[in-house]
C-alpha cells in the first residue's frame, strides 16, 4: 500500500468549516487516506488530524497522543464528565493556542479501520484530542471557542506565522 503525505488545509480553506459525511464502510481507498493522514501527522508533529484538514469531507481522523496510532471513523459522544481546561493548538492554525474548556471523560463509540464497532472511555488528553478532531469533522475550530476580540488577535497571529513560514 503506497501512501503520501498529505497537503494540510489552514484556516480560510472552506473545508474546514463543513459537516464532513459518514463513511458507509471502510474500503482500500480509506485505508490508504487513513496511512496517508497517519504519517502527515506524524511529519508535522502533531497528535490528530482530521480529514477536512487534508481536504477531504468525510468523517475519519488519527491520533496518537503517545500510545499508538488511534483511528476513528463515523464518531458518536455518548457521554461526557467533568471539566478541564488546556490550551490547545491545531495543525491548520499554526501560530495560535486556545485555552479551551472540555469534558474531562468521555464515552465514544466509532468504527476502526477494519470495520469493527468500538465503545470505550477515554479520560484527559486523549478525550481531549478526540473532541478536537471530532470537531473539525463537524466544521467547527478552535477559533470558535474564543469572543470575537480574541478570535482577530488569533487569526493575526496565524497570519504572521504563515508569512514567516513563507519567508
Amino acid at each position: 500500500m503506497s501512501t503520501t503525505e498529505l497537503k494540510i488545509r489552514y484556516y480560510g480553506d472552506p473545508c474546514l468549516t463543513q459537516a464532513s459525511r459518514c463513511v458507509v464502510a471502510v474500503t482500500a481507498s480509506e485505508r490508504i487516506l487513513i496511512q496517508s493522514m497517519l504519517q502527515t501527522m506524524y511529519a508535522h508533529k502533531g497528535i490528530g488530524l482530521a480529514a477536512p484538514q487534508v481536504g477531504i469531507n468525510k468523517k475519519i481522523f488519527v491520533a496518537d497522543i503517545g500510545e499508538g496510532p488511534v483511528v476513528v471513523v463515523n464518531p458518536h459522544i455518548l457521554n461526557v464528565e467533568g471539566a478541564w481546561k488546556m490550551e490547545e493548538g491545531c495543525l491548520s492554525i499554526p501560530g495560535v493556542s486556545v485555552e479551551i474548556e472540555r469534558p474531562k471523560k468521555i464515552i465514544v463509540e466509532y468504527t476502526d479501520e477494519n470495520n469493527k464497532l468500538v465503545k470505550c472511555e477515554m479520560d484527559e488528553m486523549m478525550a481531549r484530542v478526540f473532541l478536537h478532531e471530532n470537531d473539525h469533522l463537524e466544521g467547527k475550530l478552535i477559533l470558535d471557542y474564543l469572543s470575537d476580540e480574541d478570535r482577530e488577535k488569533a487569526i493575526q497571529a496565524f497570519t504572521k506565522a504563515i508569512e514567516e513560514e513563507k519567508a
